[in-house]
């Protein structure tokens, strides 16, 4: 038994991902066509209609659509694949630069014997920027300047992408201001803009708290035991790559601060332009663009080093944003059978013969599953909100508990959802293959499900409301 456990390979991520699109092809053939009506509201938005549920002709999904779907995915999310692209191209011409190193071992050293600090300090941070302006795709780049911080400072590469992937993750998924997903719910609701932000706010603090403290208990088990990582052997090589700059004592060149300088002052626009002008990832892509040429420059680059620099980087994130349209054809396949409006009546009918605390966490299950195929906030509320919100009034439970529930069910299954764009995207900087990363995340997940069902009990009990 020793012998075949130690010879045991764990699949590709992409074998994976292609095994998931088998299984929703194949659930294309068993499960009937079906859609609701949908109707533009107040705000112009195309919102389903409750109680609308209708079959349509089934369209089972064959070896050939099989085959066509991860071009068609990679249509779908071409725009993420792109700022991937782009992102890990500009991202080495920074590197290129030695100015993230150099700033790395500035701070490493500022920290000597408090590195531990650097966790709650910065999770902080990134948790209320996903928790006030629904940061998300924004954590891609931060991912590649932490991974190294963490190895230099004795952790491991999950716990650099933890810092601010898993911080911001939380902070969208117990938000209190997420205008992409408490906002548009809400409105969906007809509820009061951003009402119910005192409850909000404690589950934000929990929710923080919590991903905090198991990210550190992590963090100094690793630092005590590097051995325990699931990537030890990964790890091992980047800390030799990275060796030179902890036995060098060279201080910031004038280029160096100014590359610098332009990566705080790019990333403060990008907060700016999200928070004030609506930024999305197209506008981001461009800052990041602008910040790796101007970086080349600063750096004295010439033209050809920066261009060498930008395809290598671009080109060590191929595999991801392949990743990214494998992962949007399993949504493909199941949006082209007409079977994502099925799935979801299925789930939502049984509710209303339920207990309201029970038809509650069910409630909870339906969103979580949902969102294993429609993991954009903001779509997930149009397509769920308008029938679990009656649902809701059906059995008892209030709107802005309603709310809550799609909150809590969009998004802390993000974090391990293989159809999630940006967690691809963060794995593919991160250098860590989704299969160890889907165990080691599997506890956390079990922990904020339990917080989510203490959070909503009082929720329900009370009838929090307006109504």
């Amino acid at each position: 038994m020793q012998k075949k456990a130690e010879t045991f390979r764990v699949p590709h991520t992409f074998a994976i991902i292609f095994t998931i699109i088998l299984l929703v092809a194949a659930a294309t053939w068993i499960l009937p066509g079906g859609e609701f009506d949908r109707e533009k509201n107040k705000a112009g938005k195309t919102t389903v209609v409750a109680n609308t549920y209708h079959p349509v002709e089934s369209k089972p999904q064959g070896i050939k659509e099989v085959f066509m779907s991860p071009l068609k995915g990679m249509e779908k999310a071409a725009n993420i694949a792109g700022f991937i692209l782009i992102v890990g191209g500009a991202f080495a011409v920074i590197q290129k630069t030695g100015a993230i190193d150099a700033g790395i071992m500035k701070m490493i050293r500022l920290l000597k014997g408090k590195e531990i600090l650097l966790i709650p300090i910065t999770m902080t941070m990134f948790s209320a920027g996903g928790a006030i302006f629904g940061m998300s795709e924004e954590t891609i780049p931060f991912v590649g300047i932490f991974v190294p911080m963490a190895l230099l400072m004795g952790y491991d590469r999950i716990t650099g992408m933890c810092i601010p992937y898993v911080a911001a993750t939380t902070g969208f998924a117990g938000a209190m201001l997420n205008p992409f997903t408490v906002g548009i719910a809400q409105s969906f609701s007809e509820l009061p803009a951003f009402s119910g932000i005192e409850y909000r706010t404690g589950i934000w603090v929990a929710s923080t708290v919590l991903a905090i403290s198991f990210v550190m208990w992590y963090a100094r088990r690793i630092k005590r035991n590097p051995e325990l990582s699931p990537t030890y052997e990964e790890d091992k090589a980047a800390r030799a790559s990275l060796q030179h700059l902890k036995e060098s004592n060279a201080t910031l060149t004038t280029g160096q601060q100014l590359v610098l300088t332009l990566l705080v002052a790019g990333m403060a626009l990008i907060v700016l332009g999200v928070l004030k002008w609506e930024w999305y990832i197209d506008e981001i892509a461009a800052v990041f663009l602008g910040m790796g040429i101007f970086a080349g420059i600063f750096a004295k680059m010439s033209t050809n080093d920066i261009a060498d620099a930008f395809v290598v980087g671009a080109k060590d994130m191929v595999s991801t944003a392949i990743l990214v349209g494998l992962a949007r054809a399993i949504v493909v396949l199941a949006s082209d059978a007409k079977i994502i409006d099925t799935i979801l009546n299925t789930l939502a009918a049984p509710l209303a013969g339920l207990p309201t605390l029970v038809s509650a966490y069910a409630m909870l299950i339906v969103q979580i599953i949902i969102n294993f195929f429609v993991t954009s906030g903001t779509g997930q509320a149009a397509l769920t909100i308008p029938i679990m919100a009656s649902l809701g009034d059906l059995v008892g439970i209030t709107r802005q508990t309603t709310v809550l529930i799609y909150q809590f069910g969009n998004g802390f299954s993000d974090m391990i959802f293989p159809t999630s764009s940006v967690l691809i995207g963060c794995l593919g900087m991160a250098g860590i293959p989704w299969s160890k990363w889907a165990r080691w995340v599997l506890p956390l997940q079990i922990a904020f499900f339990v917080l989510c069902v203490i959070a909503i009990t009082p929720a329900v009990l009370m009838k929090w409301g307006p109504f």
